[in-house]
């Protein structure tokens, strides 16, 4: 009966990695948008914030600049500075995060950026909005999400585990598998009814907030100028990047880790 305690555990994993998720799926559900949500047209700052936090923002930030040739990405994974006046508060972090020699890594550029008062006083207003989510996805349904698929890995581990075990002949494998499927059974069909009723999974934005993202990109009229060139990056990330300069400058996977450099496989 030893595998009793496997089977415990995997109903606890798979119980509470699913009441979290729904848990989530209720917060964001009761997120109530403001008054004006329905009348507000989403900047390509907020719009690059709800579809990838503050990341997309410093990355948005980072591409606007070097289409005006503000901002010089070298193919090296470089950014040097051409015009050190920002036009607003966004570009005045890059800069700063840049530093006094102008010059500097773009990954620890965008972390710095990322993090700046700017960033900040944007995701405070879009919460206060009702357009992104409180606690920045930390315990949103994208979150709860992996969560039940970790607990779906889990579930199907600790039972191979259990079968693995040397067992009496009064205790047949298949029965245990059974047992062991009804937990893989609630964390699967809690998947698959998030998915009908949830999907995409938003770890930024709240319900509203998918609506203006998702209009903006309608109202999008497919030209290459750079407001549509913008949104596609705002909305997508760099990987919408078509000029291959600049792909290249965002190619570099280096993590800044305090002050070395360690260069990702």
């Amino acid at each position: 009966m030893f595998w009793v305690l496997f089977l415990l555990s995997a109903w606890a994993v798979a119980g509470l990695a699913c009441l979290r998720l729904c848990l989530a799926a209720v917060r964001a559900a009761a997120v109530e948008p403001h008054a004006a949500v329905g009348e507000h047209t989403l900047t390509l700052y907020e719009a690059a914030f709800l579809s990838g936090g503050p990341r997309r923002v410093a990355d948005l930030t980072l591409v606007s600049m070097a289409r005006q040739r503000r901002l010089l990405l070298a193919h090296t994974g470089w950014a040097t500075v051409v015009d050190p006046c920002g036009r607003d508060d966004m570009e005045r972090s890059v800069i700063g995060a840049i530093g006094p020699g102008g010059q500097s890594r773009i990954a620890p550029v965008r972390a710095a950026a990322a993090a700046a008062d700017a960033v900040r006083s944007l995701a405070d207003r879009l919460v206060g909005a009702g357009l992104a989510v409180p606690d920045g996805g930390v315990g949103g349904v994208a979150a709860g999400v992996r969560r039940v698929r970790v607990a779906a890995v889990t579930v199907c581990a600790l039972g191979l585990v259990a079968l693995a075990l040397p067992l009496p002949a009064t205790e047949p494998r298949l029965l245990i598998a059974l047992w062991f499927a009804l937990p893989l059974a609630l964390t699967l069909g809690c998947l698959a009814i998030t998915r009908m009723e949830i999907h995409p999974y938003a770890r930024w934005a709240s319900p509203a907030g998918q609506r203006l993202v998702g209009a903006l990109v309608r109202q999008a009229d497919g030209t290459a100028d750079d407001r549509t060139f913008l949104t596609s990056v705002a909305v997508r990330g760099v990987h919408a990047i078509g000029e291959p300069d600049l792909r290249a400058a965002f190619a570099h996977r280096e993590k800044y880790a305090g002050d070395h450099w360690e260069r990702r496989a």
